[in-house]
Formats: structure tokens, sequence, C-alpha cells
């Protein structure tokens, strides 16, 4: 799911989307309210994370001019009863002020996209075309026959299977499987997809493709 983040704050950008893409959120960032525009209508974000005292367009102005229903979360620093009842009258469907936790702010953000019917954490398997990822056990199934992965090629596999189609960067693979304290390179990545793509070999069917001078991406293409 695709997340944009509007502040002018850099280190506040920066945090917010370190927590956001280590769950698995596709972030754009934005340091004022033309760019956070121009990045809505391009990229249709799932959700909008504003700040109010954006320059050149507020974030006011930006719930007002959205032409689409999306939900939205005010984090800013105006902490006054009147602006809180203007950002809910706005129709943001949060609010949080500065300073904030970010570990709050992903649950409070997973709130609203559960609320929205966006987001669904509660399915325990994967079931894909020959293919079946028990989350609860923790095991992959390929055509009615297990297949023993060590953690690292599942947590890889899971990941890419819960963002099908979508494009990962060995450096964002690496952050959200591997987690940012990981001292290993981008070779890592490509060897553990060699090991997952010998695994993973179906007659029906490819799940795991190379971008060209990206990265990689899940998807289901029969042969």
């Amino acid at each position: 799911m695709k997340i944009l983040v509007a502040d002018d704050e850099p280190s506040i950008l920066e945090v917010v989307k370190l927590y956001l893409e280590n769950e698995g959120f596709i972030v754009f960032s934005a340091n004022d309210g033309e760019q956070a525009l121009a990045i809505e209508t391009k990229e249709r974000p799932d959700l909008l994370v504003l700040d109010i005292m954006l320059p050149k367009i507020s974030g006011w102005d930006i719930c007002r001019s959205i032409e689409r229903t999306v939900p939205i979360i005010f984090l800013t620093a105006k902490t006054s009863e009147s602006d809180k009842i203007t950002g809910f009258s706005l129709g943001a469907d949060d609010y949080i002020t500065k300073p904030f936790s970010p570990r709050e702010l992903v649950a409070r953000i997973k709130a609203v996209l559960r609320r929205s019917g966006l987001l669904d954490e509660t399915g325990s398997s994967l079931k894909l075309p020959g293919l079946i990822i028990n989350i609860i056990h923790q095991t992959v199934e390929l055509s009615g026959k297990q297949v023993n992965l060590p953690p690292k090629e599942y947590e890889l596999l899971t990941f890419l299977a819960r963002h099908p189609k979508v494009v990962f960067s060995r450096d964002q693979l690496l952050t959200n499987v591997w987690g940012y304290e990981f001292d290993g390179d981008d070779r890592t990545v490509d060897a553990t997809i060699k090991r997952l793509r010998q695994k993973i070999v179906s007659n029906n069917f490819n799940y795991i493709h190379t971008v060209w001078g990206i990265g990689y991406k899940f998807e289901v293409i029969g042969k």
C-alpha cells in the first residue's frame, strides 16, 4: 500500500519513512504542499499524512482540493481544540500532534486503513495459483507439496507476495526483510532470490521476477 507523507521537517520525513517502510508500506515524501499535490495526483496513494503548515500549499488546502475520497491524517504542531475541529470538519480521519511517537503513528495509520476497509491483517494464509503461504505456521506449499525454506527465504517470499506487482529495490528489501542494522550488501538479496527461485519452481507459473536496473517484484504469471 502507498502512503504519502508531507512535512517541511526533513528529520520527520526520514523517521516516518523508515518506520512505515519497515511495515511494508510504499512511502512517498513531500516537503511542501505543491509537491504533495503533484505526488497525490500521479501516484494515487492509499493514505495521506499531512502537516498543516506546509510551505506553498497548506495541509488544509490540500485536504480541500483532493478530488477523491482518501484517508487523511494530520500530523501537526497545531494543538488547539479549534484546529482539531477544523481538521475533522474537513474530513480528516485522525489528528496527531507533535511531538509524536513514530510507533503510535504507524499504529494509527493501520487503524485508519482497517476502518476504511483498505487493510486486512486477519488472513491466515496467502493463497495463490499453485502456491500457498501459511502465515500462522510459516509453511509454504507448492503444487500441494511442502517446500522447506529457512527463515530469511520465507520472510523474503512472504514480504514480496504481500505486495504483488510492486517493484522493490535491493536496498528496500534489505531494510524490510533483514532490518536496518544488517551489515551485508545487496548481493545478499540476489543470492537469496536465486535460492528461492530454485525452490519455488512450478511447471505452470513464474512468481519472482527481476526488474532490470531496479530490483525485484512478485507476480503470478503463467508459463
